[in-house]
């Protein structure tokens, strides 16, 4: 391999002096892993460069179940010092391999959450729509998760696919609430033989369809919905009957024995708490803290949480029952 890339002395040595650069310039740095959308990434970082820690972090954005995988397995021994996560692979992370410090500042959160880690972010499941679509295809709006299972909506639908993004948790759930396991296969074979070649690995897959008209309808994040409503696109949501389950993503900092890096990477958690809330409020709607609100069209009809606490585990066996609902 080396002698395929390098050519001479002076190149090996330069390419060492680069390489030993990089490392350095990591090993300085707060170390953030995350499975943050871009506008959440984008808002954490303007609350940290403009708050004095701009070239003290190496910031790095992984799947979510990438990232899920690598804090089951990786512990304490992960690089990253601090976590931006979504939340139910956290307190599973935090159950296996106790890797996560309590925070020490205090954060005025809405709900109570466990001491090791705050959220960051509160996202909801709608369907969304074309109205145009729907008027140009004579289609009547769905009003449940159930009805995208509908003959008349062959082809016509985009979701999510679980295996790969943890929106499409927010649509089984709501179906294995409802309907139980037995009647949520069959409602799912329905939709995924509708939604064919449009099943997303991106939660943003969907709205991205629905937006261009190659789809009417689409199961997504509501907040995405709403926002493209109020800016004039011919986009509306729905929140299904089933309900509007939730998911939030939240900070923890990684346990890394008292170093300088736990230290700072704490100071930087609470930094995306203090100052990053107020550009993500303009994204994820959903008020975490005292003092923050959110208006009427934010707040969706049917909020639910699914009766079994949410894990890894549980995540798993959520993906098992949807990959058992594909066709062959």
């Amino acid at each position: 391999m080396k002698s395929k890339l390098l050519k001479g002395t002076l190149a090996s040595a330069l390419l060492c002096a680069t390489l030993l650069t990089g490392c350095q310039s990591a090993t300085n740095q707060v170390v953030i892993y995350s499975n943050a959308d871009d506008e959440a990434v984008t808002a954490m970082k303007n609350a940290l460069d403009k708050n004095g820690y701009e070239g003290q972090y190496l910031f790095q954005t992984f799947g979510t179940s990438e990232l899920g995988g690598k804090l089951l397995a990786e512990g304490t021994n992960i690089e990253a010092d601090l976590v931006t996560m979504s939340s139910f692979y956290l307190e599973s992370a935090q159950d296996q391999n106790d890797m996560f410090v309590d925070l020490d500042f205090d954060t005025k959160s809405i709900e109570e959450y466990p001491n090791f880690y705050a959220p960051i972010t509160s996202q909801e499941g709608a369907i969304i729509v074309n109205t145009e679509e729907l008027k140009t295809n004579q289609l009547t709006a769905p009003k449940s998760m159930k009805d995208l299972a509908k003959p008349e909506y062959k082809d016509m639908i985009s979701v999510t696919d679980i295996s790969s993004s943890s929106t499409a948790w927010l649509l089984i759930q709501g179906i294995v609430s409802e309907y139980g396991e037995e009647g949520a296969k069959d409602i799912l074979k329905g939709i995924y033989s509708n939604a064919g070649a449009h099943i997303e690995e991106s939660g943003s897959g969907p709205i991205k369809k629905v937006r261009t008209g190659e789809v009417a309808i689409g199961f997504g994040l509501r907040h995405q919905a709403v926002r493209d409503k109020t800016s004039g696109l011919p986009i509306d949501y729905i929140d299904p009957t089933e309900g509007n389950f939730s998911l939030t993503e939240s900070v923890a900092v990684v346990n890394k024995k008292g170093s300088d890096h736990q230290k700072l990477a704490m100071k930087m958690a609470q930094c995306i708490i203090d100052h990053g809330r107020k550009e993500l409020l303009e994204t994820y709607p959903n008020p975490l803290y005292d003092g923050e609100t959110s208006s009427s069209a934010y707040k969706s009809a049917y909020p639910k949480v699914f009766k079994e606490k949410l894990t890894a585990d549980l995540l798993k066996k959520h993906q098992q029952l949807s990959e058992e609902c594909k066709e062959k």
